[in-house]
This record gives C-alpha cells, structure tokens and sequence, in this order.
C-alpha cells in the first residue's frame, strides 16, 4: 500500500517509490538521502504533528510535514 510519509504512524516503516516536488525542494530532499529504493522508520512526531523525525541510511533525519507530504512509500509494517 502507498502512503506519503505524513500519513505514517510511529514505528511504522516504508521503502521510498517517489520524491515528488519543485526543483528546489525535490533537490534538497534527495541531497538528504531522501532517494527511491531506501528504506525509512518513522521514529518521532511533535506533538501537533509537525515536525517528523525518521531513521534513514543509519542517521536520524527531521523534517517538516509540508516535506514529508512529498515523499510516497510503500508500507512494509503497521
């Protein structure tokens, strides 16, 4: 099942499918580590929900839910 990363819940993990976004914004993300193919643990959320931080590629990575929305991943558990 595909999901944006905004939508996971703790714990939950997923393989990367797609960066969508503008130039700038898609650049930035991938620069991070945010490519398809990696996989990604969501590990934190404030408490309004934004922002998120996840474990990508061994390192704990924190980003705001208008970046997280740009990510599409498949749900490997719930």
């Amino acid at each position: 099942m595909l999901k944006t990363l905004n939508e996971f819940k703790l714990g939950t993990t997923g393989q990367i499918k797609k960066v969508k976004g503008e130039r700038k914004i898609r650049r930035r993300l991938l620069d991070m580590g945010v490519t398809p193919g990696t996989t990604v643990l969501l590990r934190k959320k404030a408490p309004l929900g934004d922002p998120i931080e996840i474990t990508i590629r061994g390192y704990e990575l924190t980003l705001r839910k208008s970046e997280a929305a740009l990510v599409l991943l498949e749900v490997e558990e719930e």
